[in-house]
């Protein structure tokens, strides 16, 4: 029976840092060879890191990631070698690598180019045309990238059905949306079923900017079954035996396949490119084919936040965190995510009470600080405030007191976190969540501060579930339950409420979800049951804020529709859809 072992590496490659890609693809090959592997494949644009955005229009960037290529090529002198890079021919191609034998073997171009959500790869890349396939130790094997195996049709079921491909490997940078890591395993478990073959996927892992990667590797079988899996939101070596033999098998009892390859159309023709023959040095060494479980819901999106922040932080080379600490939910939260992604000792909290800012608040900040471990200071701002009102007393003493006065407080804070991140290169840690983002419940230039965006995509009753989730985790209270049962509140006046300004988050995050994230109409979401006065409200208060969003801080995306790259809307619009 033929066989073959492959490994799938799934790691977490920095966007511009070619070289030290390099080093890590070069670490990974290193222990691959050790394993026994006859072949690695890493990730989509695994060489230069994913997104390179318009780092793509600089031609020194391209010539270094060539150059980086070609070092890789002697490390394939003993196992076959398929990564992510660019390629530079009349035009730019997101491309896979095929090296082997100490040879660039072949070069497989991307057909299919992603242009809607965060994807900009038309405004890059040349499409692909080409589907060949690759015989490896008497074995054919389809290598395909990333979208390419998302349509039913294409270069994976050309690669499959007429050149009789036994494998398919696909590279990918897919990254995490909440529901997305169940989503695209059942298409890739289709993908196995429909061209009766074998399906490895490599996904990259990490945080890019506003992006998450959750990595989540995996090989089908032919049938459909989970042979191996990765862990999510880490690199990992994944290791498998595979054998072709089954595909042929299977390939006998089913006749739909005899009946589409009757007929093969001129353009459908796959070139078949024989490679050198992978033996490892060595007799190969037993391996576990290894199946992590699956992240419920909150894990996921937990995972992915801590990570965010995580690579956000020291790919952008900070050390420490500062934030606010209000005493509330959202502060809360991020502060546990920090904590969890960066190590206590490396953030710091800060409390700025004010005259309205409750004693069981300046608890709750202090006592979550002491769970935390991590090292608080308090400083008041009224006297602050007192300055700024006698200062602008000339020219408001005939105005009533309105939000003005309320935002000064927040802009006070805003500036003494930035005065600490000067001082000492702490990065400013944001902790609006998506609710008050989405209607503009938030001071721009205020709480609205800070280089990152921890929970900017995550709804307010969301945050409620992940704060009962990470005291779960960790059995016992880390966020004090006052934190949880209290009613929101900015604290900006004498007896606030988030509920004076916005309809109860109960209502409003299902209105948001609807108009934000999937694009629902006034009509549409008041027949889904909800008063009409909240939901115009609500559409009334999105559309009006567009220039707040605009100039906030980055933020890490877990939904299918974050604002940012991926809903983009004009600030100057005069469309009403009430």
């Amino acid at each position: 029976m033929r066989s073959i072992r492959v490994a799938l590496a799934q790691i977490n490659s920095t966007v511009g840092d070619i070289k030290g890609n390099f080093r890590k693809i070069v670490e990974y090959v290193g222990t691959a060879v050790n394993k026994g592997a006859e072949i690695i494949a890493f990730p989509e644009l695994t060489l230069t890191g994913y997104p390179p955005e318009d780092l793509l229009l600089k031609p020194g960037f391209i010539e270094d990631n060539l150059d980086y290529l070609n070092k890789l090529i002697p490390h394939s002198k003993d196992i076959t070698i398929i990564l992510g890079f660019v390629d530079k021919q009349d035009d730019i191609f997101n491309a896979a690598a095929i090296l082997n034998n100490q040879k660039l073997a072949g070069i497989y171009h991307k057909h299919f180019l992603p242009n809607y959500g965060v994807f900009d790869e038309d405004r890059y890349f040349q499409n692909g045309k080409e589907t060949p396939v690759y015989v490896l130790n008497d074995i054919n094997i389809g290598i395909n990238i990333c979208e390419d195996i998302w349509y039913p049709y294409g270069a994976p079921r050309d690669q499959a059905l007429y050149g009789n491909a036994e494998i398919l490997i696909n590279l990918s940078a897919s990254p995490f949306s909440i529901g997305k890591t169940r989503q695209r395993f059942q298409m890739l478990k289709q993908r196995a079923l429909d061209n009766t073959v074998i399906v490895a996927y490599v996904g990259t892992v990490g945080g890019q900017d506003e992006l998450i990667f959750d990595g989540n590797s995996v090989i089908i079988s032919e049938d459909g079954a989970l042979i191996a899996k990765s862990p999510a939101f880490q690199e990992h070596l994944l290791l498998a035996d595979l054998h072709p033999d089954n595909v042929f098998t299977r390939r006998l009892h089913d006749p739909r396949r005899r009946k589409e390859k009757l007929f093969v159309p001129k353009e459908k023709v796959v070139q078949l490119v024989q490679l050198s023959k992978t033996t490892p040095n060595k007799r190969k060494p037993s391996i576990k084919q290894e199946i992590f479980k699956s992240q419920n819901s909150n894990e996921e999106i937990y995972e992915a936040l801590k990570l965010g922040l995580k690579d956000y932080v020291n790919k952008n080379h900070f050390e420490k965190v500062v934030l606010g600490l209000s005493g509330g939910i959202d502060s809360a939260l991020v502060a546990a995510i920090a904590v969890d992604a960066l190590c206590n000792k490396n953030v710091i909290g800060i409390i700025m009470p004010s005259e309205f800012t409750s004693r069981q608040s300046i608890k709750d900040a202090h006592q979550l600080a002491e769970n935390l471990k991590i090292t608080l200071h308090e400083v008041w701002i009224d006297k602050i405030l007192n300055i700024y009102l006698q200062e602008l007393n000339p020219i408001f003493e005939k105005e009533r007191k309105d939000t003005t006065e309320e935002n000064l407080q927040a802009r006070i804070r805003g500036n003494l976190l930035m005065a600490l991140s000067n001082k000492f290169g702490w990065l400013v840690l944001a902790t609006g969540n998506k609710s008050e983002v989405s209607v503009g419940y938030c001071t721009l230039y205020g709480d609205m501060v800070g280089g990152f965006s921890v929970i900017k995509d995550v709804g307010k009753q969301l945050v409620y579930e992940l704060c009962g989730f990470r005291n779960e985790i960790s059995g016992k209270e880390i966020i004090p339950k006052s934190i949880l049962t209290k009613e929101p509140s900015a604290e900006l006046k004498h007896n606030q409420k988030d509920s004076d300004s916005l309809p109860p988050y109960e209502v409003l995050d299902p209105i948001l979800k609807a108009y934000v994230e999937e694009d629902r109409s006034y009509e549409e979401i008041v027949s889904q049951g909800f008063k009409p006065d909240d939901v115009k409200k609500t559409i009334q208060l999105v559309d009006g804020n567009e220039y707040k969003r605009r100039q906030g801080a980055p933020g890490i995306k877990i939904t299918h529709r974050a604002f940012g790259k991926d809903r983009r809307f004009p600030i100057t619009n005069r469309y009403k859809d009430h």
